[in-house]
């Protein structure tokens, strides 16, 4: 069996009156059906909201993502809203539960892979009940959970006259403790002794929108800096992104955390949101929903390049590794000569782990799976760019450029949806089974 060991640190934090972070539970539930049990009804204004104060702000924000079947997540500053959310939601006849976090729901991939983990995280004991007892947790236990309520819901749902174009989900929390990172400096605690391989940082999401104190959040980024530059150069750091539309938090993200990694995982969403960042000095809050390979390669190209041009001290990291996921295909670029290897099984890996978790099943089951991926794919948008055929005997196509590798690999995309809300965390996890060096068997 696979020994890795890993260590995470989890940024999530109390939705209950004890202070500290914790491990999320999930409430999720069908978006539409919660929001017609409630009351809300479609508005004809779609808006983009940082976060969600009213009734009519949420509906606006749900008809604003619902139709492209983005993803979103947003912080709702009303606690009366958010508690009545949560309220009608557990009348919900298809109402389930399910682990949340970044963190923890990485960690239970990797164990569940065969890797041993230490996760950084103070976790309740209905969490401790389902994590795997392949990970050991370090960080004290708290008596409730932080909720956070997903909203799922399939492709062709309809909303008044919205209907989604693809499978996905609207997140709501109301999360008041989290993004102060209050258990960072018992997690750095555990790294000399742990000399962990991998690094894994998820959740900062939770930063997003946060009524701060003058300079609090600046002072917690920078406490976290102080730990990335302090983890020794044989271990590999990965930034989980997220949905971020705080361009304020981005910018700060830029300083003090995406220079001190040297692996992104992003999905079709963040990818051009980043990068609009970098070259333009704005955000891209929506995105195509489907975007063409060509297109996406062109966009990992410039990011891989534009954040390794802006190193400036020996501190910094080298990005190394960048791993996009999207519903119909696994996008992963590696440095030659990197720690992370066998990047053509890793694609594979994540890409199979896509369907598994979709469609809620260990077993791939072919009749309830598609591909919309086409016959072959440019590798970039450049005229004259190299056509690559798709071949059933050989999925995963991998090539050479440069100073780096790419691999892509068709998704299996589920038909018969039972959860997205975790997806990119298990896929992203998956992915790293088989690329880290220090990874043995």
């Amino acid at each position: 069996a696979l020994h890795i060991n890993i260590l995470l640190i989890q940024l999530c934090m109390l939705f209950a009156p004890p202070l500290g972070f914790g491990s999320c539970i999930d409430i999720i539930v069908d978006g539409v059906t919660l929001l017609n049990e409630i009351g809300i009804t479609p508005s004809s204004n779609p808006v983009h909201h940082n976060f969600i104060e009213t009734e009519e702000q949420l509906a606006e924000s749900f008809a604003y993502f619902f139709p492209p079947g983005a993803a979103a997540e947003r912080f709702v500053s009303n606690d009366t809203l958010f508690s009545s959310l949560v309220e009608a939601s557990k009348s919900l006849s298809k109402m389930r539960l399910s682990l949340g976090g970044n963190a923890p729901v990485m960690a239970n991939r990797l164990a569940k892979e065969g890797c041993e983990v230490l996760l950084g995280s103070r976790i309740s004991p209905e969490i401790n009940h389902v994590l795997s007892k392949r990970i050991k947790v370090a960080g004290m236990s708290v008596d409730n959970a932080d909720i956070h309520l997903i909203l799922e819901y399939p492709n062709g749902a309809r909303w008044g006259n919205y209907v989604s174009r693809r499978a996905n989900r609207y997140i709501v929390h109301s999360d008041v403790h989290n993004p102060l990172l209050d258990s960072l400096e018992d997690f750095q605690n555990q790294l000399q002794d742990f000399k962990p391989d991998l690094l894994i940082l998820g959740g900062l999401q939770m930063m997003d929108s946060f009524p701060f104190e003058t300079g609090q959040r600046e002072a917690r980024l920078k406490a976290l800096q102080n730990m990335l530059v302090s983890v020794d150069s044989n271990t590999g750091i990965h930034f989980e992104m997220a949905s971020f539309v705080e361009e304020s938090l981005m910018k700060d993200l830029l300083v003090y955390t995406l220079p001190y990694t040297d692996s992104l995982g992003m999905n079709e969403q963040e990818l051009p949101n980043l990068l609009s960042l970098l070259k333009g000095g704005s955000i891209t809050v929506l995105s195509d929903p489907y975007p063409r390979i060509a297109s996406v390669l062109d966009q990992m190209r410039d990011l891989y390049h534009l954040l390794n041009s802006r190193l400036v001290t020996s501190s910094q990291r080298r990005l190394t590794r960048l791993h996009v996921h999207t519903i119909a295909y696994q996008a992963i670029i590696v440095t030659k000569g990197s720690l992370w290897k066998n990047t053509m099984s890793a694609t594979a890996k994540a890409s199979l782990t896509a369907n598994r978790h979709v469609c809620g099943s260990p077993h791939i089951d072919t009749s309830k799976a598609k591909l919309i991926m086409d016959d072959s794919f440019s590798v970039s948008r450049e005229e004259g760019s190299q056509r690559i055929p798709f071949e059933e005997n050989r999925p995963v196509s991998c090539w050479a450029e440069n100073n780096y590798e790419i691999c892509i690999a068709p998704v299996l995309v589920c038909t018969e949806v039972y959860q997205t809300a975790g997806g990119g965390d298990n896929i992203s996890a998956a992915g790293f089974y088989y690329t880290e060096v220090h990874f043995h068997y």
